[in-house]
């Protein structure tokens, strides 16, 4: 398959909203790649690379400018054998050589190939085409139901992987995709829920569950072997040594583990959580950082037990098995209910320990992994703060043309003028990239590559999870997953909340609540 079919497959999909329509496209595309193209053109179909970054940024890709080839002619798979070479740059002057190598390819792709190839490399095919889409495309291409592909991919893990067996061997090649031991699946997810009522009312008798604000791992054993993985499937088992060796002093033979990793102060209550990822985070700990900043494993569910696959299973009996493998100090704290009072109780409980809300997760859901299931809802409180929009900058993919991600500060009351305290684009509907767009360029002072300055006299009201120190802003903090909620033609900036404000958030959870 030519490059230029692939990117014009992209662009039809990132010009529709038609959930069929983009699947009617994807599955067309889909059936014409060959043996050797099908792992690469689902990935990039999908918007993602086989071998992650590739390590280049905006500049090597933009300049200088590239004139664009008259004609199509880049193979899907000449395209990635290039890629491959630019991903094996390494060491001294790898830097110009992926520069070199990427001015090369670009050369050779016409104009639309350059666009799609710009946007896959920095990761900002915006077009739509999700999991879910993906999973209908390959369904539609092979002619198998959308369920058979969801399953494989559940313990599968690998899109790509997942769908060229699938279009080369056809459902029967599905069948080869089981819960396979220290082959990690991705992580079942979580809706959100308001309140501890509202949730329960969805879900019905539910296991009410601590929620802590650590990292998530899956945990493998086979007998003596036991390996650690991250929500991103790596394998980290080296940086959990302590880890490792609670689950060898387990009285199974083979078990599969969800759970989380957090760090804890001596009292038992949480460390930010950006102490859990100074150790977590390491692809290489330094001597003695167990010892130093020891983390602790807790688990909320069994995914398999001694030759018994449970992800099918309810969750009510997989915590039977959970309880069987895992003595209660290595298991997250959880009320079984469906008494609003009783749920709220221990979500009272657990926040006052510092975590920061419950799961509320039905007794009859089975293990969804990959999938944001509805059987899953946490709660959680979330901070609130009107701040001041000092600069925007311009959107790519569907928002090419709109203002999107706003920067966000917060009233310098001591120091005057305004401190920034964070960025999102989350939050906003089509109606409200318009109307900022239109808002901010008439606010703008001045311009500064794709980044428009604007007056600082617009307040937003942002939702954050809270508060981390940072040193990328010279407010010393940053916001963890800002969302807007909405604009405040009511409040003038004068009256936006101060740098002092957010910080006493930040000391009341980080430091004061945590004595």
């Amino acid at each position: 398959m030519l490059l230029a079919e692939l990117a014009a497959a992209s662009h039809a999909v990132a010009g529709t909203r038609s959930r069929s329509a983009k699947v009617t496209a994807l599955a067309a595309c889909l059936r014409r790649l060959e043996e050797g193209e099908r792992s690469t053109g689902i990935a990039w179909l999908s918007g993602e690379l086989l071998h992650g970054r590739l390590g280049v940024g905006y500049a090597a890709l933009a300049e200088p400018a590239v004139p664009a080839a008259a004609t199509a002619g880049l193979g899907l798979q000449e395209t990635a054998h290039l890629l491959d070479a630019v991903a094996a740059a390494r060491g001294p002057g790898s830097r110009q050589r992926r520069t070199e190598l990427l001015q090369r390819l670009l050369a050779q792709a016409t104009a639309a190939e350059q666009q799609f190839l710009r946007r896959l490399l920095l990761q900002e095919l915006r077009q739509g085409a999700l999991e879910g889409v993906m999973v209908e495309a390959l369904a539609g291409a092979a002619g198998v139901a959308a369920a058979a592909v969801r399953r494989a991919l559940m313990v599968g893990g690998s899109l790509p992987a997942v769908g060229s067996a699938l279009l080369g061997g056809g459902e029967a090649a599905l069948a080869r995709f089981r819960l396979t031991l220290f082959r990690p699946l991705l992580p079942m997810l979580a809706q959100t829920a308001p309140d501890v009522a509202g949730a329960l009312q969805r879900t019905g008798p539910a296991s009410v569950e601590t929620k802590y604000d650590g990292a998530r791992i899956q945990v493998h054993r086979a007998g003596s072997r036991i390996e650690a993985y991250t929500r991103n499937l790596r394998e980290l088992s080296a940086n959990l040594p302590e880890v490792v060796a609670a689950v060898a002093r387990l009285p199974v033979e083979r078990v599969i583990l969800d759970g989380e990793v957090i760090a804890l102060r001596p009292g038992g209550r949480p460390q930010p959580f950006q102490v859990t990822m100074s150790r977590f985070g390491r692809r290489r700990p330094p001597a003695g950082a167990a010892a130093a900043l020891p983390l602790s494993a807790f688990f909320f569910d069994c995914l398999h037990l001694d030759g018994a696959d449970l992800i099918d299973r309810p969750l009510g009996e997989r915590l039977q098995a959970l309880d069987a493998a895992c003595p209660a100090a290595l298991r997250v704290p959880r009320l079984t209910t469906a008494d609003p009072e009783a749920a709220q109780g221990h979500a009272a409980q657990t926040q006052s320990a510092g975590h920061e809300g419950v799961m509320i997760k039905a007794l009859d859901s089975p293990y969804e992994a990959g999938r944001r299931g509805a059987g899953w809802l946490k709660v959680k409180p979330a901070h609130t703060f009107d701040l001041v929009v000092v600069a925007v900058e311009w959107g790519s993919g569907r928002r090419r043309g709109h203002l999107s991600n706003l920067h966000l500060a917060a009233r310098d009351a001591g120091g005057g003028g305004f401190a920034m305290v964070g960025k999102t684009f989350k939050g906003l509907t089509d109606e409200l990239l318009r109307w900022q767009t239109q808002r901010f360029l008439s606010l703008e002072t001045h311009r500064r590559g794709g980044v428009v300055h604007v007056r600082p006299e617009q307040v937003v009201e942002i939702a954050c999870d809270g508060i981390q120190t940072s040193s990328r802003y010279r407010s010393g903090m940053a916001l963890r997953f800002a969302r807007v909620k909405r604009y405040r033609a009511d409040k003038p900036a004068a009256a936006a909340d101060t740098v002092a404000a957010l910080r006493a958030v930040h000391r009341r959870t980080h430091v004061g609540g945590g004595e």
